[in-house]
């Protein structure tokens, strides 16, 4: 059961999220825990505790925390990523996020069909990105990547 069963995200320390980001939230944790992959390679000759895993996320100390523990409560993994690889397009979905659910409300479905092609493509950027950071740590395929992304990007809403 090499996958992920339940998530926490540490937000106490942020601004309330706007409702399309509560939405973008609810949507993705419900979907990851629906369906996900999430194995953790041996590391160092060391075996791994057997998932099923229960997932802490967090930002400390400018870093993205990944604390990866089984149903029983063993710590099965902690890793630290750095932020730097995520701020432009985290800053970029923000931003094209913002244009689409203004486009929703006013603009005709060519034109929102179009901006919300170009914020899939930032997404699928970040998931990327997410995937090649995870390497060697946690192997994820591109639906949990693109899921965890989104909590990414509303953890880093408030930083």
């Amino acid at each position: 059961m090499s996958r992920i069963v339940q998530i926490n995200l540490d937000d106490a320390n942020l601004p309330p999220p706007t409702a399309e980001i509560e939405q973008e939230r609810r949507v993705a944790m419900f979907d990851l825990l629906e369906d996900n992959t999430f194995v953790l390679p041996s590391r160092e000759g060391r075996a791994v505790p057997p998932g099923p895993y229960h997932l802490d996320l967090s930002i400390r100390d400018k870093r993205l925390v990944f604390d990866v523990n089984t149903e029983d409560s063993e710590k099965a993994a902690e890793f630290h990523l750095s932020l730097g690889p995520f701020r432009q397009v985290v800053k970029d979905y923000f931003q094209i996020c913002e244009s689409y659910f203004d486009a929703v409300k006013k603009l005709p479905p060519a034109q929102i069909e179009t901006i919300d092609m170009a914020r899939r493509g930032i997404h699928m950027e970040g998931s990327r990105v997410l995937q090649e950071r995870l390497e060697g740590k946690a192997e994820i395929d591109i639906d949990t990547a693109r899921r965890l992304f989104t909590l990414i990007c509303v953890l880093h809403f408030g930083g």
